[in-house]
């Protein structure tokens, strides 16, 4: 496995496919990054050199692209930051709803969990 910033990607595959693995980077992106740093997307990982690999460590880091633990930490940040002023996203998060608008009386069962029948007793 290449190591690419502390962040293990496959060999076996196209590198355009494998930097995908790292949290924060898609397929756009990728495509982007190898574009800059002038590498074939169609090379396989685990050809590629130890120059190339520090090569898309450095784009990466140039460009600013916020990947693994950096943009896991500012995203809970930001959860944070709603739910401690209490807006209405935030309140939707604490209390684990939908957030964007969706309707909630049927569907949202990802959200909401496993359903609670609540009935009548006799």
């Amino acid at each position: 496995m290449a190591r690419i910033l502390g962040i293990e990607i496959p060999n076996e595959k196209r590198i355009e496919a494998s930097l995908p693995y790292m949290y924060g980077i898609g397929r756009p992106t990728a495509a982007r990054i190898l574009e800059h740093a002038g590498i074939d997307p169609d090379t396989r990982t685990g050809q590629l050199s130890e120059d190339q690999l520090v090569r898309i460590a450095q784009v990466i880091q140039a460009e600013g692209i916020m990947v693994e633990g950096d943009l896991r930490r500012d995203r809970q940040a930001q959860l944070k930051r709603l739910t401690s002023i209490n807006c209405y996203r935030g309140i939707r998060h604490k209390r684990g709803l939908p957030v964007r608008g969706q309707r909630t009386r049927t569907n949202a069962r990802t959200r909401k969990g496993k359903k609670k029948t609540v009935g009548v007793k006799k």
